[in-house]
């Protein structure tokens, strides 16, 4: 068939037209998170360099990536420009709408919403106002986690909170970062929070409410200052709440626009004018209704965990519990609500009926500080201070549940008035009579294992293993090995651990594996990296992660088991924590849980070998042990892991470690490395010293085991007496409660001890002696006086039965006598 030029242009057309459809029918739009047929959408697709053209235009990139969950950040969207005329809309969570805006360079801004909640939350972009074809995602924060750069900050906290109490007055001041709020001028606006409705029902609901504007049309300058005035009611019925500021151009109380706020505080400045002249009679007049209130309220408290005996314990128990940060050691324990702490932790999971918290304090000498001894004392939580998932409703709303039912019914109670008594019924501490210390697992070195019942043993295979598996409590926790390289960079026929894959039941799949750079860690959720530039913990689905520098990961999961990994010299350090509750309920290279090594070389098909199996039979035993593509956790995202793991066998039957190094007194090396390698842990560490031919890398492996050893002095077991009260009139000296410890008591001037001067807290949890008690001197004479008499009187009662019981008995004598002369024979 012959062509004419017209017809030849046209056939090219269509031609060049269906190479494009596949092309266009392949884009992003509404299929990120996708492997298309042709390229992919997946967030795995710039690793391997097979991105669809427009990904990077429709999954979207945003700077900052977090702000308050208070809302008002302006983030931008990188990597896309967009016209100027069109109508930019930013949806959260699928019906949330905020309004967007294109600024001169064509970059498109979204303004965060007011949440109720913490975590990732999932964003779209419209260019149209109806089709929302572009996705993200965003990071909503606990306002008191953010940093505080990033919102306004209170000129003297303590002025802003006492405010109207005694001697305290003036002008207040707030100051912020000016290039935050893209205004020339803002207002200033107060508003207040609250929880309405019957607790624990499906009509409880939380409620943010705009008050009334401070000031207006203020420089867009970083300070203003004002003297406060009492509100009129209703408005001073609001005791907590924040301070805003937003561009003048927008009304008043408007949400969602580009704002900064304050912490959550006690509004003290604001309050009614009664407050003023009486503000502890004014404050005790509230404690005494939130005493009834909580009347009321379920108790929460037999739900919660108890807290760790010691601060040791805390530290080390990182499953379960995380600093508090208003009461930190490592930030100079400026600890404002518990006086005489040091360092406070709290329980990290919310208690399963009520999202309750715990709050657990620590003095100088480690001790727990209890509520009992000190305003300081450790305090259960109604509402966590970190929310409680699903978050959004009360009390789980992270930080103002907390404030609404636990910190403004401090400042009634025990701040703006002396009723601590009352507080302190409803928040008692808890003495730590209950708790149990978790059991620690690790790997370490090239690598080295210590199972949880302290079995140790090295396994220098290369693969991907079951660390721990738990199908009770759907537990999986994988490590990848790879070859290690010597100091001169050949490659060594030893492993070392190089990534760590979690999960937990539904939860996100977290992955831990060494980065780029030295001494780095990458960590993945759901195989998308996650970046810490901007904050340090993350709440993501049913796991929370936390990462205060690139070397250092805490990974924390509901039922209480806590993953740590380090990185030290290019190497991988991992620490497993799990909760008594896995008692019998583990599997795989870390053995089995249950206070007997004896059964930890269980391989996968349930046969053992004894503890003394050769290096060469320990090493067959692992590799059972061995994940499948079809159960693997791993992220696979560059052509060297898809060959080197997903292609290849689970476990690599070519790789034939060195399973021992000889002791050649000819090497250079061996001298230092026996001077080094002592104590516990020598063998590893001159192993690992020896096959590498590091004496930094034998003493890296040396730090690590000694380290899992102080781990677990850490967590060692401590008994608990419980809290010993003063007696009435008296006083006690100690407030240690563990074993060994001794209190003493002593009376008032007046007043004479009775029962136990001095009591030891015993092995078996009991406290020895008897109950102390004080007896005023006149009580105790008018005691005895009233005994003496009821002894007389006894005595005398005594003495007449005595006497009459006599005379009964000589009157029968005599007439049993009589009768009897009556008949004697004449």
């Amino acid at each position: 068939m012959l062509y004419n030029s017209q017809e030849k242009v046209i056939f090219f057309i269509f031609i060049v037209l269906l190479q494009l459809l596949p092309r266009t029918a392949a884009q992003c739009s509404r299929s990120c998170g996708q492997k298309l047929n042709i390229c992919s959408c997946h967030t795995t697709c710039e690793s391997f360099k097979d991105c669809c053209a427009d990904y990077k235009q429709f999954c979207l990139d945003i700077k900052p990536y977090s702000g308050s969950l208070l809302g008002g950040t302006d983030f931008e969207i990188l990597h896309v420009t967009f016209e100027q005329n069109i109508n930019l809309t930013c949806r959260f969570k699928s019906d949330i709408l905020t309004e967007g805006y294109v600024d001169v360079n064509g970059t498109g801004h979204c303004i965060s919403p007011m949440l109720y909640e913490s975590g990732w939350i999932p964003f779209e972009v419209s260019t149209d106002g109806v089709s929302y074809d572009r996705s993200g995602r965003w990071m909503s924060v606990h306002h008191s986690k953010l940093n505080p750069f990033h919102k306004i900050i209170l000129g003297n906290a303590t002025q802003w909170q006492y405010y109207g109490t005694p001697n305290v007055g003036g002008d207040l001041k707030m100051i912020w970062i000016p290039s935050l709020v893209k205004a020339k001028t803002v207002n200033v606006e107060l508003w207040g929070y609250n929880e309405t409705g019957v607790a624990y029902s499906s009509n409880w609901e939380a409620e943010w409410k705009y008050l009334y504007t401070v000031g207006r049309d203020v420089p867009n300058n970083g300070v203003f200052s004002f003297t406060p005035q009492p509100a009129v009611k209703p408005y001073s019925l609001w005791d907590l709440g924040n301070m805003r500021i937003n561009p003048t151009t927008k009304p008043d109380g408007a949400r969602d626009v580009n704002a900064l706020w304050t912490d959550a505080y006690a509004v003290a400045w604001h309050l009614e004018e009664a407050f003023r002249k009486d503000s502890a009679g004014w404050a005790l007049e509230k404690c005494l209704i939130w005493d009834q209130e909580e009347k009321a309220m379920p108790s929460f408290q037999t739900e919660i965990i108890d807290c760790p005996c010691t601060l040791a314990q805390a530290r080390a128990d990182t499953g379960r519990f995380h600093t508090d940060y208003g009461c930190d050691i490592e930030a100079g324990s400026l600890c404002t609500y518990h006086p005489g702490a040091i360092h406070c932790v709290r329980a990290i999971q919310g208690s399963p009926q009520y999202g309750a918290g715990q709050q657990c304090c620590y003095d100088s000498t480690g001790a727990q500080v209890l509520t009992g001894d000190s305003i300081g004392g450790s305090t259960p939580d109604r509402g966590h201070d970190w929310g409680s998932p699903p978050y959004t409703k009360p009390p789980r709303v992270p930080g103002f549940s907390h404030w609404k039912y636990d910190v403004i019914s401090f400042y009634y109670c025990c701040l703006w008035s002396k009723n601590c008594e009352y507080y302190f019924t409803h928040r008692p501490s808890s003495d730590c009579r209950t708790y149990r210390p978790p059991r620690a697992a690790a790997v370490l070195g090239d690598p080295h294992f210590v199972t949880f019942d302290g079995m140790t043993f090295t396994f220098n295979g290369k693969g991907e293993y079951h660390l721990v598996h738990s199908s009770t409590y759907q537990l999986s926790v994988q490590g990848r090995s790879e070859p290690m390289k010597s100091v001169s960079g050949s490659v060594i026929n030893a492993t070392r651990l190089c990534s760590v894959a979690m999960r937990e039941k539904d939860s996100d799949v977290i992955e831990v594996r060494l980065g780029d750079e030295a001494d780095e860690l990458q960590v993945l959720m759901n195989q998308q990296v996650l970046t810490f530039s901007e904050q340090k913990w993350m709440d993501l689905k049913d796991v929370f992660v936390f990462s205060p520098k690139p070397s250092n990961v805490t990974v924390m999961f509901p039922s209480g088991t806590g993953v740590e990994v380090r990185a030290s010299t290019g190497v991988m350090t991992l620490t497993v924590l799990l909760p008594l509750e896995f008692q019998n309920h583990t599997q795989g290279l870390l053995g089995t849980m249950n206070n007997d090594p004896e059964d930890d070389f269980t391989s996968s098909n349930g046969g053992m070998i004894p503890l003394n199996s050769s290096a060469n039979d320990i090493f067959t035993y692992s590799a059972s042990w061995a994940v499948t593509n079809e159960t693997s956790l791993f992220t696979y995202d560059s052509t060297h892991l898809l060959d080197e793991y997903y292609y290849a066998p689970k476990h690599d039957p070519s790789f034939i470690p060195v399973f021992s190094v000889a002791e050649d007194l000819e090497d250079p090396l061996l001298e230092p490395t026996l001077q080094m390698c002592s104590g516990e842990g020598a063998e590893f560490c001159k192993y690992d010293a020896l096959i590498t031919r590091s004496l930094e890398q034998g003493n890296a492996t040396l730090l690590s085991f000694r380290s899992h050893r102080s781990i677990k002095t850490a967590l060692q077991s401590v008994q608990s007496c419980g809290w010993l009260s003063p007696p009435y009139h008296g006083q006690k000296e100690g407030t240690l409660y563990l074993e060994g410890a001794t209190v003493t008591f002593s009376c008032h001037d007046g007043y004479r001890l009775y029962g136990s001067q001095e009591r030891t807290c015993d092995r078996d949890g009991k406290w020895s002696g008897q109950e102390t008690s004080c007896v005023a001197d006149n009580t105790l004479a008018i005691v005895l006086g009233s005994v003496g008499a009821v002894l007389a009187v006894v005595i005398m009662v005594i003495a007449i039965v005595v006497y009459t019981k006599q005379q009964n008995r000589e009157a029968k004598r005599q007439q049993d006598d009589k009768h009897s002369s009556n008949f004697e024979p004449h």
